[in-house]
């Protein structure tokens, strides 16, 4: 009786919650209803950042400025789309490979600086360049086709998301989303067990895109994937003696999981699976990890909770040396190649700001970087979209 009493106490309660419009959604799994635009910035924080803009309050209005004297906010831009994109190891051959990701980038641009600025003008820019492509691409080749079409597969759906749910018109709104779900997603949507990079960007693209196509079923089988990638990218000694094997590849013994973190045999709080390559492929990583996090708090399940120890630590680790910390002779030999990028805004907002964490060697690199611009890969004008931003 007692069992039948808290069943139907339940179900009340989640009749009652659905009454108010309200979903009940955890952080495995996609909501009922996605919420958009809701890839990385949502409405709420669009709004925050343009009335910062409008007051002129920094450091938004030099982040401002600063993306609408990039290239990619030209609105004489002309997209350059292949039909075939080819692009090799460290993209060579670069058969269209910089052009799409920087005409990505730039549609992305132009979204944001319509929404911001609310002149139309970049609105239809952005929708050219994505109807460019929607057009002409079909398919990616060479050995970097995997990262490449998770690399622009990451941005198109950040600026589709805000052209669709802000600007009035797009015709060929039908074509971009077949676009998505016919030459992006299924290269994405199954990883890849090459750097810990590479996975954590097609998942950060598999799951923008699932958000854009409301594909429930794609969004799930990402984060599944996606929080595999990222506890077995970045070390805590909860782990235990050794880091988590990767989820996808054949990496399963110790040996080899020392090669597959470059040489690396000490591990310590904080420490990425690319450190002792360089950190700026290490950026790549903590950038998808962020970019996904947040998008799942958009979504009503927010993986900040649970990813915010392996961050805190990554980010403080890292930020460390580069604020120009000695590295100590068990790391990567006593030398480590620098350059983390414009990666950190999104997630030392969530976890300082948003969670309150301590986090000092973050504050002073996030802080002394701003204006954060563009890597030219995934991360773009972070410092306007998200430095403090409590949306």
């Amino acid at each position: 009786m007692r069992r039948r009493a808290l069943l139907a106490a339940f179900l009340a309660l989640v009749a009652g919650v659905a009454a108010f419009g309200v979903h009940l959604v955890t952080a495995d799994a996609a909501p009922i209803k996605f919420n958009h635009p809701g890839v990385l910035v949502s409405r709420t924080q669009l709004d925050f950042v343009k009335g910062r803009v409008a007051a002129k309050a920094q450091p938004w209005l030099a982040a401002y400025n600063q993306m609408l004297a990039s290239p990619y906010a030209s609105l004489s831009r002309t997209p350059k789309p292949r039909a075939t994109v080819e692009c090799g190891s460290y993209s060579n051959p670069n058969n269209g490979c910089t052009d799409e990701r920087g005409d990505a980038i730039a549609a992305y641009t132009d979204a944001l600086a319509w929404y911001l600025s609310g002149n139309a003008a970049y609105a239809r820019k952005s929708i050219a360049l994505m109807d460019a492509w929607s057009a002409t691409i079909k398919n990616h080749t060479n050995s970097n086709a995997p990262l490449q079409t998770g690399w622009a597969g990451s941005v198109w759906p950040r600026a589709a998301e805000i052209i669709k749910y802000t600007y009035s018109s797009w015709p060929n709104q039908a074509r971009f989303a077949t676009m998505l779900r016919t030459v992006y997603l299924p290269v994405v949507i199954v990883g890849s067990g090459g750097n810990g990079n590479w996975e954590l960007s097609m998942m950060e693209a598999a799951v923008g895109i699932s958000v854009f196509l409301d594909d429930r079923a794609s969004y799930d089988r990402a984060i599944a994937k996606f929080k595999a990638r990222a506890a077995a990218y970045i070390y805590l000694s909860a782990d235990g003696a050794q880091p988590k094997y990767p989820p996808t590849g054949s990496v399963n013994t110790p040996s080899e999981l020392v090669t597959y973190w470059h040489g690396q045999s000490t591990f310590v709080d904080g420490l990425a699976q690319e450190t002792c390559r360089d950190f700026g492929h290490t950026g790549y990583g903590i950038s998808a990890i962020s970019h996904v996090a947040e998008t799942t708090r958009i979504q009503g399940g927010d993986l900040w909770p649970s990813l915010q120890e392996r961050m805190r630590q990554a980010l403080g680790f890292h930020a460390k040396f580069e604020n120009g910390a000695a590295v100590p002779s068990t790391i990567c030999g006593g030398k480590v190649n620098k350059g983390l990028g414009p990666v950190t805004e999104v997630a030392f907002n969530a976890l300082h700001n948003r969670l309150g964490i301590a986090m000092a060697n973050s504050q002073q690199y996030t802080e002394s970087h701003r204006p954060q611009g563009t890597d030219n890969h995934m991360a773009a004008w972070e410092t306007l979209t998200h430095a403090d931003n409590p949306a």
